[in-house]
C-alpha cells in the first residue's frame, strides 16, 4: 500500500467504504460506475467507463486487496486514500496473462504468481489458484494455456462458476452482498 495512503488512513480513520463504483472486467480491465450507470444496470451487464489513464491504473493495482475479516470478508477493494472502495468482479479477483508454455503467471496488476490448482467451469473458462490468490485466465492466454495443460504442467478439475467464489474465499459483488446483509437494503 502506498504510504501516501497509509497516512490519509491514519489522518481520517472513519471514511464510509464506497460501493458500486469501481469494477474489475473478466479481461483485467477496470471500469467505473457512477450513478447513472450503476441505475442502468449491475455489474457486468452495464460495464461503465473503462480506465484508461495508466498511472491511475497502476495506484489502483498497489492499493488493491481483499477484506480479510469482518462483515466484508472476502470482497476485494482499493484504497483510495481514506476511502475503501469495494469492486465489483466479473470473474474472480485477479486476470491472469500466461506468458510461456511453461505456465508462467502474471496477474492483471502485474505481480508474478506460482500455479497451485487449476479449474474448468460450465463456460470452458480456465480459473487458476496461486500463491497470490485466485484468478481467471485471460481468453487471450487460453492457447499457451493449454498447452500447459496438454504438457500436464497443469491438472484441471471441473466445477461451476457458481461454486467458486465459496471455495475460494472471495465475492463477486460487493454492493450486492452489502445490500443483502443490510435490513434497510443500503
Amino acid at each position: 500500500m502506498d504510504a501516501i495512503v497509509q497516512a490519509a488512513l491514519k489522518k481520517w480513520p472513519n471514511v464510509p467504504a464506497c460501493r458500486g463504483w469501481l469494477a474489475l472486467g473478466a479481461r483485467g480491465d477496470w471500469y467505473m460506475r457512477d450513478d447513472r450507470v450503476q441505475a442502468a444496470g449491475p455489474f457486468p451487464n452495464v460495464k461503465g467507463s473503462r480506465i484508461e489513464h495508466e498511472k491511475l491504473r497502476e495506484f489502483i493495482h498497489r492499493n488493491y486487496a481483499m477484506e480479510s475479516d469482518g462483515p466484508a470478508a472476502g470482497a476485494w477493494f482499493f484504497q483510495n486514500g481514506p476511502q475503501k472502495v469495494y469492486v465489483e468482479l466479473e470473474a474472480a479477483p485477479y486476470v491472469w496473462r500466461v506468458h510461456d508454455a511453461r505456465g508462467t503467471l502474471v496477474s492483471h496488476s502485474g505481480l508474478p504468481a506460482v500455479h497451485r490448482s487449476a479449474w474448468l467451469d460450465e463456460h470452458g473458462r480456465l480459473f487458476i489458484e496461486t500463491d497470490l490468490g485466485f484468478g481467471l485466465v485471460h481468453t487471450q492466454d487460453m492457447h499457451l494455456a493449454a498447452l500447459v495443460v496438454e504438457a500436464g504442467l497443469w491438472q484441471h478439475r471441473t466445477t461451476t462458476f457458481d461454486a467458486l467464489p465459496a471455495r475460494f474465499g472471495y465475492v463477486l459483488s460487493p454492493q450486492r452482498s452489502h445490500q443483502a446483509k443490510t435490513p434497510d437494503g443500503g
